[in-house]
């Protein structure tokens, strides 16, 4: 949400965009749970949008959250090994199934919460980790390519939790106070 809010106050037309991963019905112990991606979290994002006056989309990426996340974990699981969903998902859905969605909206950057920072170096783009050391989360990125990083927008890195929270308060944003 504070990763929209400073794109759009530095000049970026910003979209915001909800991946649906799961069916409603699948979404049922999410919704129980309060994991990410569950209904609640759908209408957060449309509540960020509307207070930051910005387009809402909700893409439906039930088929490939299965195929790259959902069956990679089970035949992980089944060959003895620790699989790790999160990373398959930001490397698979995020960082290659999105990117490729977002030229469909006119989008030629895409950008997430990520506590991680991106800095050209040498003629290179370097992943670096979030100025939070409690919250950095450059160590679920690693596997992003030159060009996928050249897409893509971390804005959050820079800042310390306590700052993104008071960032979202000060902006009124509705989930300001929202459990991480």
């Amino acid at each position: 949400s504070v990763a929209a809010l400073l794109l759009t106050q530095a000049g970026y037309d910003v979209i915001g965009v909800t991946m649906r991963l799961y069916s409603e019905t699948a979404n049922e112990a999410a919704r129980l749970n309060r994991s990410c991606c569950s209904i609640e979290d759908v209408e957060d994002a449309r509540a960020v949008c509307r207070t930051l006056g910005i387009r809402h989309y909700f893409l439906n990426f039930e088929r490939e959250f299965k195929r790259s996340v959902i069956d990679y974990f089970v035949a992980e699981y089944e060959k003895g090994r620790t699989p790790y969903p999160c990373l398959a998902c930001n490397d698979r859905l995020k960082f290659d199934f999105l990117l490729s969605k977002a030229a469909a909206l006119d989008a030629e950057l895409i950008s997430t919460g990520h506590y991680a920072r991106i800095e050209m170096r040498d003629g290179l783009f370097q992943l670096l980790r979030g100025v939070d050391p409690t919250k950095d989360q450059a160590y679920v990125l690693f596997t992003l390519s030159q060009a996928q990083m050249g897409s893509l927008l971390l804005p959050v890195g820079g800042y310390e939790k306590s700052a993104i929270r008071e960032i979202a308060a000060e902006n009124n944003l509705p989930v300001a106070d929202k459990p991480d």
